[in-house]
């Protein structure tokens, strides 16, 4: 729902993506959630010596005891936890960072819109630009761009302009046609990756994920990140319920 303040400043009151607790917490705790096999398998040998010295068992194993036969899976056991903990610890991946979209600002609305319909695409981004990892956003509606705002790449005769959105070259391209004939959300989780990324010249050179949601059957937001696999599910959801928003008021009026 919009809203408008004492200000006059387009508020949204609604559905928010979810923080995800469990993931953000391993995130920041990397370290110790890849220490904690070692700290289980060395907790589950002193229990078992323990308890071989309290049950006043002989310490050699005794294949015709009960008890020795389950100690020693209980230290298989432990020993294969700290073997496993060594080896996440051996192992880690590659340190994901954010960077500074290689760009200048930019922020083109086409003009034959009406006020409204204007305030909830600047909403739309600003939504998207405070919550989720989103620089960039274009939306390409009717065969027309309505809408260029974030960073952009520069232009190569002027630096300091921002390279405009040919419509027409985009159209004709597979990741438009692709979007449009799936009629489902695309996402390039890590853009160096994809050969599409040429068709895509008006992003930062350095964005890094996009996400491409239809916007009907008439248009389609491209939503560029600073982040690989910057874009969590939520904001993915999320994402489509905001593009199911924008193509029911453009229908209105284009």
């Amino acid at each position: 729902t919009l809203t408008l303040n004492v200000q006059g400043e387009i508020g949204y009151r609604g559905m928010k993506p979810r923080r995800e607790w469990i993931a953000d917490w391993v995130s920041n705790n990397d370290d110790l959630v890849r220490s904690m096999p070692i700290y289980v398998g060395g907790l589950s040998l002193l229990a078992v010596l323990f308890n071989r010295t309290l049950s006043g068992i002989a310490p050699v194993a005794d294949a015709s005891s009960s008890q020795s036969r389950a100690d020693l899976l209980t230290l298989g056991l432990a020993v294969t936890n700290i073997l496993n903990g060594l080896v996440w610890l051996s192992i880690r991946p590659k340190s994901i960072s954010v960077v500074n979209p290689n760009g200048v600002e930019c922020q083109r609305i086409a003009s034959h819109l009406p006020d409204f319909v204007i305030s909830e695409l600047l909403w739309a981004w600003n939504s998207l630009s405070d919550v989720t990892c989103c620089r960039s956003l274009v939306l390409v509606y009717d065969g027309k761009c309505i809408l260029q705002t974030g960073f952009a790449a520069a232009s190569l005769s002027n630096e300091s302009d921002a390279v405009a959105v040919d419509t027409n070259k985009f159209i004709e391209g597979s990741l438009y046609q692709g979007v449009l004939k799936s009629a489902s959300q695309s996402y390039l989780a890590n853009l160096s990756l994809y050969p599409g990324k040429s068709e895509l010249p008006f992003l930062p050179s350095n964005t890094q994920a996009v996400i491409l949601q239809p916007l009907g059957d008439k248009g389609i937001a491209i939503i560029g990140g600073d982040t690989i696999r910057g874009f969590t599910s939520s904001d993915q959801a999320w994402i489509t319920l905001i593009g199911e928003k924008l193509d029911a008021t453009l229908t209105k009026v284009i």
